[in-house]
């Protein structure tokens, strides 16, 4: 890698979330690495998402946020417009756009199709590895928004060791910004198949040892993951097998022995967490998180560690009857 600043390109993939997207683009461009490019990939929303963000871009709609959100100074006032963008179908995308790329700030992407999270946002590692005028790639959810230095720091932490071949962020809440979702990733159980984010509620302004989470780590959140280029030339893109849930865990499987996991703890990055998928209690598409949660466990055991599909199936069979039952019980209950 040379001494120049390093080029990062920054992949966001977007799925009927445009308000939220446009709240993290905002953030994203106020911040202080000099030499990025923003890939904005849409998973073929029905919202009409690509038309709002490019209205957003052309400076025709501008950005509301309340007030009292003590996160708006990240993403308010809105930054100076129009921003210059192209657009592009997938495989315009795929084989790298055009030569006047580099001087656009914004790269728009239909993907066609929902191609799920691996999927959409490997149509944006494509375009960079097809113009392969980068040294990072950073995955950054479209419901996030960033401190200014959060992609400087991990460029920094990434570049102190040279077997690091990804890097994770603090990530708090957003809706309850001194309360932490995880340290730059999480840890996972095998014999369950169980993940659980590394400082889940506890609070922000906590002393952290970088080395002790780094141990612990066994992914990284797929929120905020800085990749280098040598990762994805020898590592691969995310495996599309999962489409939801999983792929970062089997990306981090696919890289051991090769690269190790950073952590950097000053890159900052809140996440609205849920937001981008609709997984939460009361949301209509909470059965089909919960449906690619359970088959996506099942088949990275499968792939990794068949000798422990009796106990996770074990485990996804009575988390699934409890979840049933419970919901029937409620059902039950109201209905009186």
């Amino acid at each position: 890698m040379s001494d120049k600043t390093p080029r990062v390109a920054i992949v966001i993939l977007n799925w009927n979330g445009w308000k939220d997207t446009i709240e993290c683009l905002e953030s994203v461009f106020r911040n202080n690495h000099p030499n990025y490019q923003v890939i904005l990939c849409d998973n073929n929303s029905q919202d009409d998402s690509l038309i709002q963000i490019k209205a957003w871009a052309g400076g025709r709609m501008e950005l509301t946020v309340p007030e009292d959100n003590p996160l708006r100074n990240l993403s308010f006032p809105p930054v100076s417009k129009p921003l210059t963008y192209k657009e592009y179908n997938r495989s315009q995308s795929e084989t790298g756009g055009s030569n006047e790329d580099n001087n656009v700030r914004l790269i728009l992407v239909q993907t066609g199709a929902n191609l799920g999270f691996a999927g959409g946002n490997n149509v944006g590692l494509r375009y960079a590895m097809a113009r392969d005028d980068f040294d990072y790639v950073w995955l950054l959810n479209n419901d996030t928004v960033i401190k200014s230095d959060a992609l400087t720091q991990m460029i920094r932490c990434i570049k102190e060791r040279p077997d690091v071949g990804m890097c994770g962020s603090t990530i708090p809440f957003y809706h309850e910004p001194d309360k932490l979702w995880a340290l730059g990733g999480a840890t996972y159980n095998k014999f369950i198949a169980r993940t659980r984010c590394i400082g889940l509620n506890q609070p922000v302004n906590q002393k952290i040892d970088r080395k002790k989470i780094e141990r612990r780590l066994k992914y990284l959140a797929g929120a905020s993951i800085l990749v280098s280029r040598s990762f994805l030339r020898d590592v691969g893109l995310m495996s599309e097998d999962y489409f939801l849930y999983f792929e970062e865990l089997d990306w981090a499987e696919r890289a051991k022995g090769r690269y190790s996991m950073a952590y950097a703890p000053e890159s900052i990055v809140y996440h609205k967490v849920s937001a981008s998928t609709g997984n939460d209690s009361t949301n209509k598409n909470n059965r089909v998180s919960e449906y690619f949660m359970f088959k996506n466990s099942l088949l990275f055991t499968y792939q990794y560690f068949p000798l422990f599909i009796p106990f996770v199936f074990t485990r996804v069979t009575a988390i699934y009857v409890l979840k049933r039952f419970r919901a029937s019980m409620k059902r039950l209950f109201f209905a009186r």
